[in-house]
């Protein structure tokens, strides 16, 4: 066992600083683009990052033609220790505008709402969850922007967690690998990544959310469909009799999918079906799904469910038709991430070594981790710190990322525990 107290190590100032500077920097993503990544700014925080590395005394510390950040650090023990990697996102959701951020630091939180600006106040009837926060450092943007906590906090703790490494060399750790990813939010953080020149056996995600000790080893299985309805479009002045209005046809098609397996009607396990893009016009309508569940045999079902719904939308309109198309978006990580039960069980030991309780979440979405863990390098998610992510509300505690610092150091030791 470890004889290094890591009660011992202040988490360093420089936390609140990196994590201010960058979410000032604009890395949104963009869903429409067609480059990789998606939009090129995103390197702008790629390459300080290196810089920063560097600056620390990671040599090693570069930016690859895709925008991937990697860096290593040589191991301070001589046990056999697998090399463990930590991996954050730099680029924020393109959901809501990240131009501009203008970070608000809320020193000893009081409870009670939070005004962002003369626009738009946070408040706690909409946000419970400040309650636990009362005391704590709060920051948050000034409404006008997300904060971009999802993923800068992540960015900043392992950061960090290097500075810690780099300045007590008494700390025995293992081999530890560092990645920063692009246009996770856009679901392609991994698209280019590449595992082995990253060079870890296990790894995690350090992408979160605000609750300490946190650890989240199971997602979402995703697919995608592509629904097309056909119609026919002739002059409306003599349509009589002929037009087939394939609007029509999408939104008979669109108002009978079942509320109850809608997001805006499910919870914590349960599964949806939820449109998310349509392009129409009387010809032709095209309308983009996503199939979520914790079951993959349930995706197959809603892709059923889907085509008879359709089907049925064409009938009511003779003459119409639609074809269906279903791709495979990621599938839940739990199914690889329970056939190496260290990963999260040495987790776990690190948030009770750090004097929290810890508990194991489920994920209504997904992360790198997911697509990582099917490519071969088993990557459970660790929280970071984000409330209220993609929106001009989002927030986070300064306290909460200092532990989420501590549970990293402890969980680099608890590696070389064996």
């Amino acid at each position: 066992m470890s004889k290094f107290d890591s009660s011992s190590v202040v988490i360093p100032s420089s936390l609140l600083d990196r994590f201010l500077r960058y979410v000032k920097i604009d890395t949104g993503s963009d869903p429409d683009s067609s480059s990789f990544p998606s939009t090129q700014k995103q390197k702008d925080l790629s390459k300080l990052l290196v810089e920063e590395l560097k600056s620390l005394g990671v040599s090693n510390a570069y930016m690859d033609d895709y925008g991937y950040v990697y860096a290593s650090i040589e191991p301070s023990t001589t046990k056999s220790v697998p090399p463990i990697g930590f991996i954050a996102h730099v680029d924020t959701s393109p959901d809501m505008n990240g131009t501009g951020v203008n970070p608000q630091v809320h020193k000893n939180y009081d409870g009670s709402d939070i005004k962002l600006s003369d626009d738009y106040t946070l408040t706690v009837k909409s946000c419970p969850e400040l309650k636990t926060a009362i005391g704590q450092t709060v920051i948050t943007s000034d409404g006008s922007t997300l904060l971009g906590a999802d993923d800068k906090s992540g960015v900043a703790e392992i950061m960090t967690l290097v500075e810690i490494l780099q300045s007590n060399p008494q700390i025995e750790h293992g081999p530890i690998k560092i990645a920063f990813t692009v246009d996770e939010e856009v679901g392609n953080g991994v698209k280019y990544f590449d595992i082995e020149k990253f060079g870890a056996k296990f790894a995690y995600t350090v992408d979160g959310g605000g609750k300490i000790g946190s650890i989240e080893d199971e997602t979402f299985s995703a697919d995608s469909m592509h629904i097309v309805f056909n119609g026919k479009n002739v002059h409306p002045g003599y349509s009589k009799g002929t037009m087939i209005n394939s609007m029509k046809v999408a939104s008979t098609f669109i108002s009978s999918l079942p509320k109850r397996l809608s997001p805006e009607h499910t919870e914590k396990k349960q599964g949806f079906i939820h449109p998310i893009n349509m392009k129409s016009g009387v010809d032709s309508t095209e309308i983009d799904l996503i199939l979520r569940s914790f079951k993959d045999q349930d995706l197959g079902k809603y892709a059923s469910l889907v085509k008879r719904l359709a089907q049925r939308a064409c009938s009511k309109f003779p003459g119409s038709s639609y074809t269906a198309t279903v791709s495979t978006s990621y599938r839940n990580m739990k199914q690889i991430l329970d056939k190496y039960p260290k990963v999260i069980n040495y987790a776990l030991d690190a948030v009770k070594m750090s004097g929290y309780t810890s508990c194991l979440e489920s994920i209504r979405g997904g992360t790198d981790g997911c697509q990582l863990s099917y490519r071969g390098l088993p990557t459970a998610n660790m929280f970071a710190g984000s409330n209220l992510f993609h929106s001009r509300f989002e927030w986070a505690t300064l306290e909460v990322m200092e532990a989420a610092c501590k549970v990293l150091l402890n969980l680099a030791i608890r590696w070389t525990q064996d």
